[in-house]
């Protein structure tokens, strides 16, 4: 513990290095529920390259395992600490290093709040689409390392689709730069691919060429009430079907309807089984709302409401992003699961987690990114009663059973951590397994990368 130390300090600030249990213990674990952390030896915030490589160096001469964090708000267990680590976290490393209006990129360091580059790329006309529901905490190296999705995913895909490049620090120390500025490039394998949702295992993201868009018009939102889920989820292939393509679509079931109007007297139709939010961000998103809403009311909406302007629509979103604070209120501690099937096979994803909650006598609020078929049901729980809690834990597992007889997959945003390593094996199978490990040990030969994460 000395030599490590003494070591870290000799290429780091004195405040750099954390070594106080009382203040290390923070940086312990993420958002996740049942996922277990250990006691890292010590933190460190380094703010240049050169620093992480020293600790990367420092950590392979020692054999100490290495755990990369962002902000914390993950919510598999990905950042969470093993017992005498180095917690290696890049909040510090937070600048904007580039906005390229001409080539339509950004450059930034792993600490960036994924807000702030969304504001500071708007000012130039710019939009930066990838928007978590923690957009406003969440960094874009933690966005980088969990492959997260958010509200317009549906339009315009997932963090994946923009990162074009990335410096990364390997295990060893080295530097590695993979992708590229251009538009276009496919000069050998897609390494950067390959780290993106790779949750740190492979190595520390350092920088990131980040694609960019021009910025689209204001968006305007539609809320339809349906009286029942296969109503709702017949309103969403129809609105898939006829090619249409909303920059949101997002559905909230009756639990999660109940608890954001107990938490924010938003005003909600509490008689609805399944609230569905559709926004536009075209020239002319009235007309392109009319249309859902002829498709909304043929598949049996019971009330169809469109938002005449901006205000109107953001208090609507508002609903929709207090979801998760509204059902943590409900008993105090939540599980997300984060599911994701096939659009057609929706219904029965919301249908059989409500009959999943009914099995173990707890409360499961379903939202859903719809247009992805990503879903999110929301276990509420009391982490008081270990009965409680462990019916948690099974409902938790046969949610995600569900998911992939449906034909969907563990994860559609959130990553696997500590929270799914078993079920990703299940998903897998042992050849994917086989291979993936095969990767990790070219990259990570003495495993210290935040070992015990995905395997």
């Amino acid at each position: 513990m000395t030599d490590l130390i003494e070591l870290l300090r000799e290429g780091l600030p004195e405040e750099a290095v954390l070594t106080d249990p009382d203040v290390t213990g923070a940086y312990a674990h993420d958002m996740a529920s049942f996922c277990e952390a250990g006691a890292p030896a010590v933190v460190v915030l380094p703010r240049t390259v050169e620093q992480v490589q020293h600790v990367c160096r420092t950590a392979t001469a020692l054999r100490v395992p290495v755990v990369p964090q962002g902000a914390r708000t993950g919510l598999s267990g990905a950042a969470n600490a093993s017992d005498g680590c180095i917690v290696l976290s890049l909040v510090k490393m937070d600048r904007i290093l580039e906005i390229n209006p001409v080539d339509r990129i950004a450059v930034v360091e792993p600490g960036v709040i994924n807000a702030a580059l969304s504001r500071a790329v708007m000012e130039k006309g710019l939009y930066y689409p990838p928007d978590p529901s923690s957009w406003e905490q969440c960094t874009i190296g933690g966005n980088i390392g969990t492959a997260s999705g958010g509200l317009c995913c549906v339009k315009y895909g997932v963090t994946a689709e923009y990162v074009l490049g990335l410096d990364v620090v390997l295990a060893d120390g080295r530097l590695l730069k993979t992708g590229r500025r251009t538009a276009k490039g496919v000069a050998g394998y897609d390494l950067t691919r390959l780290f993106v949702g790779s949750e740190g295992s492979l190595g520390i993201v350092v920088g990131a060429v980040l694609a960019l868009k021009p910025a689209p018009p204001e968006h305007l939102v539609l809320a339809a009430e349906f009286p029942s889920t296969a109503s709702a989820c017949d309103a969403i292939c129809r609105i898939m079907e006829r090619g249409h393509t909303p920059s949101l679509l997002e559905l909230m079931d009756r639990t999660s309807v109940r608890a954001v109007n107990a938490m924010g007297n938003m005003g909600l139709p509490e008689s609805t089984e399944a609230l569905l939010m559709a926004a536009f961000d075209t020239p002319d998103p009235a007309a392109d709302l009319a249309a859902v809403a002829e498709l909304c009311t043929a598949a049996g909406a019971t009330e169809v409401v469109p938002a005449e302007d901006a205000a109107e629509s953001d208090l609507l979103l508002q609903a929709r992003r207090m979801t998760l604070p509204a059902l943590e209120a409900v008993k105090g501690v939540t599980m997300i699961d984060d599911v994701c099937v096939p659009r057609s096979r929706l219904a029965e994803m919301i249908d059989g987690t409500a009959a999943i909650a009914a099995k173990y006598g707890l409360t499961i609020g379903v939202v859903a990114h719809a247009g992805d078929g990503n879903t999110h049901p929301t276990v509420c729980f009391d982490a008081g009663d270990p009965d409680e809690s462990r019916r948690a834990r099974e409902s938790f597992d046969e949610i995600m059973a569900l998911g992939l007889e449906l034909g969907g997959t563990i994860t559609g945003e959130h990553g696997v951590g500590v929270l799914k390593r078993e079920w990703l094996a299940r998903e897998l199978g042992p050849v994917g397994v086989e291979l993936q490990r095969g990767i990790k040990q070219v990259f990570d030969p003495l495993g210290l990368l935040n070992p015990g994460k995905l395997f």
